[in-house]
């Protein structure tokens, strides 16, 4: 079974380990996670007030971490009122000696036995290791939760914040308990299985000393705790033994009763694409009722004398209740501006179901000391130290498709580039220093990782090679040099290289005659046309893979726009800081944006609209850039840019003549072509996959969509050796879907590349089928 490493090893060791998770661990997981997330899609799709309650939701969230101080002590008046105590823990060590010591106060062993603890599922309490410090001190602990307790058995850790063994087989779990438990006859089924675990579990919950929950929510105002499950053991745990200790990070709590509402409809819905969970347990402990008396089944335990510690059964419960609130550097995180935003997360796991990365290799690789996912990265950076992130954080390629899953909608993306940037800035200061000083043409230091560094400038590298190619794609296709890449890079050897254009998208578009030239193309076709005028102007952003390697999409696009009579600029503008965030080179790509709005501000002021081929760069203006420009600034920007293909449809529906094109079939009425048309990821989260599908069907396509959500290319991440295996076996599902199709188009530069890889044909950008002949 696999246990998670904590130190980033060399770039091979993390190549091996991928590998061995993608063998054995892959499929299953892929199953859960990949289910889990469609079923998310399909629930959201179906509540008609979704973005209403996640609004609500994460309001709630930031008041209450506002508020978190005051609603400690309301918390600690209320529990204590109702004749509970209240424990806020500073860490880890502090937790677990306090839990410890409730144990052994109210633990009565017999004939020589240990004390006994019964728990339900708690990520907080993988996070403090309860349960090894509780048997150090000679506890029996049994998990109850069905996925927590098959991990206990084999020894194992969880691969994800809901399903714990989802990496764990249906047949694996048989041969586990068979050979542990030495049944009359071998587990075959799962009824049976889940028959074996419910009898073993219940007699212990009958026979402990104390029960051990988490909480999902903690009411400040009142001290009720939700427990939200799909097992019925967490609230036997809760109320079965004399003792409760409920563990929940302090960010768990909220202000009132009616807050709970949008999070309780929420968290099923994000977690497992379930309308609702099978079990909403609400409890105000110490209960007045009495503990059931598994001696006396038959007895009635409806009603209570007035003395609420004395039962109608004549029975005197002693309910006992401690609610320890775990610090452990969440109050830290509260004061981070940067991290504050990891504790709206309530554990759904809906941002690990929705990544291609994950669904492929799990919480194993993709997670941390203890949680998983792309929400690790704060909370491993927060709780155990930027070491334990560093060892995943990588794996986040930024695609966005965690925050439209998101029920509290946090900026997972974002959080990852930031602690990715504090990473990079913990590196070894002195290392190429000598390379970096005044020749690198970015702002960070001068130990960041080469191969960091190398794609963070891809514009300048760009730049050189298209300025000696063909040379400079001669000489990086031969042995040495690739060998060379690799060791100093990263790059791996069997990934193809792009080969630079010496003629650039900028120079081809002056040599033509620049702007006078498209005005009168674009007025030329307007005169030509029935339909209404269009009356727009247009500057195409030359993004590097466009302005030096695929010019091809940049020339159909300049087409296409004059052939619907829109006048086209190409200017030569600065790099857009996409490539450097996804490095983690903040201050770069901060820098960046500055300069391209300073270039393009005239353009804004014009009323021209700024028309984006990558979808990366598109989301780069819509998203990241509010982080990085003034508010105005990144305002104007967002509201005047627009991806080429929804740029066209626009175009379309507003009167320009669609015949112009170049329509499948040349515009008959015959049956639509069909095609297969992969959007890019954050095309998708930008929700521009539909208008591009819209036109496609418009010139007399039949567009089929992919289900896979990633290539598994995501820029640059491809490329990088210890990456390779997990980025071909992404690309592999998609590829499948695609391999009977005759044609095949893409709309971001990695999921054209990855596609011809695996395809070994051309995937062109759908603009291109589009384009008018030159």
């Amino acid at each position: 079974m696999a246990e998670r490493t904590h130190q980033p090893g060399s770039r091979s060791e993390t190549a091996a380990r991928i590998r061995q998770l993608l063998e054995t661990e892959g499929e299953a997981v892929h199953a859960h996670s990949s289910a889990m997330s469609a079923r998310q899609a399909q629930t959201y799709a179906e509540t008609d007030d979704i973005e209403t309650l996640r609004a609500d939701a994460r309001a709630i969230k930031e008041e209450a971490i506002d508020r978190l101080p005051e609603l400690l002590e309301t918390v600690r008046e209320a529990v204590e009122a109702n004749g509970g105590t209240v424990y806020v823990a500073d860490d880890a060590a502090d937790a677990n000696a306090y839990v410890s010591d409730v144990v052994a106060d109210r633990s009565t062993p017999v004939d020589g036995d240990q004390p006994s603890v019964v728990k339900s599922k708690s990520m907080t309490t993988e996070e403090i290791d309860l349960n090894e410090a509780l048997e150090t001190n000679g506890t029996d602990v049994y998990e109850t939760d069905l996925g927590e307790w098959v991990l206990q058995v084999a020894d194992d850790t969880p691969s994800h914040i809901v399903g714990p063994a989802m990496h764990i087989s249906q047949p694996e779990i048989a041969e586990l308990f068979t050979e542990r438990f030495d049944p009359d006859e071998p587990f075959e089924t799962a009824e049976s299985l889940t028959r074996f675990a419910r009898d073993y579990l219940g007699e212990r919950i009958r026979e402990a000393d104390v029960g051990i929950t988490g909480a999902n929510f903690v009411v400040a105002e009142t001290g009720t705790m939700a427990l939200v499950t799909n097992e019925g053991n967490a609230r036997k745990c809760a109320v079965t033994p004399d003792t409760h200790v409920a563990i929940a990070g302090v960010e768990k709590l909220i202000p009132s009763v009616r807050d709970l509402e949008p999070f309780v409809d929420l968290i099923a819905k994000s977690a497992t694409g379930q309308p609702i969970s099978q079990y909403v347990t609400m409890l105000t402990p110490p209960t007045a009722s009495p503990t059931l008396d598994f001696d006396a089944p038959d007895r009635p335990l409806a009603g209570t004398d007035a003395d609420a510690n004395t039962s109608s059964a004549g029975t005197e419960p002693d309910r006992e209740f401690h609610l320890v609130l775990l610090d452990n550097g969440r109050m830290d995180m509260r004061e981070d501006d940067l991290l504050r935003e990891t504790l709206y997360c309530i554990r759904c796991g809906a941002c690990s179901n929705s990544c291609s990365n994950f669904q492929a290799v799990g919480g194993h690789a993709f997670g941390g000391e203890t949680y998983s996912g792309g929400i690790a990265t704060g909370w491993e950076a927060g709780v155990h130290g930027q070491e334990s992130a560093a060892e995943f954080n990588d794996l986040c390629t930024g695609c966005s498709q965690c925050v439209n899953a998101c029920p509290v909608k946090i900026d997972i993306p974002w959080m990852n580039t930031v602690v990715r940037d504090r990473i990079n800035r913990e590196g070894n200061g002195e290392s190429y220093d000598f390379l970096v000083d005044g020749l690198t043409p970015d702002a960070e230091t001068g130990g960041l990782d080469l191969g960091k560094r190398f794609f963070g400038n891809i514009g300048t590298v760009a730049k050189l090679g298209s300025a000696t190619a063909p040379v400079s794609n001669w000489l990086a296709q031969t042995g040495p040099a690739r060998r060379v890449l690799e060791s100093t890079l990263g790059i791996d050897q069997r990934r193809d290289l792009p080969s630079f254009q010496r003629e650039t998208l900028v120079d081809w578009f002056e040599a033509r005659g620049g702007v006078a030239t498209s005005r009168r193309r674009a007025e030329r076709a307007t005169s030509e046309a029935s339909e209404a005028d269009v009356d727009r102007e247009a500057v195409l952003y030359p993004d590097v893979y466009t302005n030096y390697v695929d010019t091809g999409r940049g020339k159909a696009a300049v087409r296409t726009l004059e052939a619907l009579g829109v006048p086209v600029s190409v200017p030569d503008l600065p790099e857009s800081g996409r490539a450097p965030l996804s490095q983690g080179m903040v201050a770069t790509a901060d820098r960046q944006a500055s300069r391209l709005y300073g270039a393009v501000v005239e353009d804004l002021d014009a009323g021209r609209d700024l028309v984006v081929i990558e979808p990366s760069e598109l989301a780069a203006f819509h998203r990241e850039y509010e982080r990085l420009l003034p508010d105005r600034s990144f305002e104007r920007l967002r509201d005047n840019s627009y991806e080429v293909c929804h740029y066209v449809y626009g175009l379309l529906e507003h009167g320009a003549d669609a015949d112009a094109l170049a329509t499948a079939d040349g515009g008959t009425d015959e049956q639509a072509m069909s095609i297969a048309y992969h959007s890019h990821c954050q095309q998708r989260t930008l929700g521009l996959e539909a208008p591009t599908t819209a036109l496609l069907e418009r010139c007399g396509y039949d567009p089929r969509t992919s289900s896979v959500e990633c290539c598994g290319m995501a820029g640059s991440f491809g490329y990088k050796q210890e990456y390779y295996e997990l980025s071909m076996d992404v690309g592999d599902r998609l590829a499948q879907e695609f391999e009977t199709a005759e044609t095949v188009v893409a709309s971001g530069t990695s999921c054209g590349d990855q596609l011809e890889t695996l395809l070994e044909r051309d995937v062109p950008h759908p603009i291109e089928l589009l384009a008018p002949p030159r």
